[in-house]
């Protein structure tokens, strides 16, 4: 288990009991851990709910969505394209399917100290070696796939821009709902113009 330092508490169920796009943004600059290894979260992922056309809950409860309609909190954990587990965390209230993909992670122990390391969803899971055997793990409880508070990154650190690979979403594929910590070189992707966050909770598709 990765040591921890004085005041670098573990994020609770209140965190994760928010809209995702709020998750989303809070997410940026706390810490992974998943046993000896742990990263700083610098890029992320809302999606929003069933009427979200990029959401996997859009198709209702399936056995693949289930975690998505249970605690805020649990890792939902998924096979992309046949070969990369994806690693989310279910947020929002109980019964109501919202989650946030971790794109990127700035490696802080047990990994390889290069930027590339943990930068996109496929590679972040393998460099801290999360597999779809997590998934519905509660990390507001599990000491095995955790978050900590880590470092407060500023409102004015965070861009924000389209989501990647959600083409087939319409309207929704356009919405700024990728966060990420402006200028950081384990950030994944950079679209060509930076675009503001939105405050607060996100309702639908303009």
């Amino acid at each position: 288990m990765v040591a921890s330092g004085p005041g670098d508490r573990r994020l609770g169920r209140r965190f994760f009991a928010r809209p995702a796009d709020v998750v989303a943004r809070a997410l940026l600059g706390k810490v992974l851990v998943c046993g000896e290894r742990a990263g700083v979260v610098v890029e992320t992922e809302a999606y929003v709910g069933p009427h979200d056309l990029a959401c996997h809950a859009r198709v209702g409860r399936t056995k693949r969505t289930e975690v998505m309609f249970g605690e805020p909190g649990l890792a939902y954990v998924y096979l992309c394209y046949g070969i990369y587990d994806l690693l989310n965390v279910v947020t929002g209230r109980l019964g109501h399917p919202e989650a946030v993909l971790v794109r990127a992670l700035e490696p802080l122990a047990g990994m390889d100290g290069s930027p590339h390391t943990a930068r996109g969803p496929g590679k972040l899971t393998r460099a801290l070696g999360v597999t779809r055997a997590q998934n519905g793990l509660d990390v507001v409880s599990s000491q095995e796939l955790f978050f900590r508070a880590g470092r407060r990154v500023r409102a004015e650190q965070i861009a924000s821009g389209p989501r990647v690979g959600v083409d087939y979403a319409g309207a929704w594929a356009d919405e700024p709902l990728r966060f990420w910590i402006d200028g950081h070189a384990a950030v994944s992707r950079r679209p060509a113009r930076r675009r503001r966050p939105r405050e607060g909770g996100h309702e639908r598709a303009t």
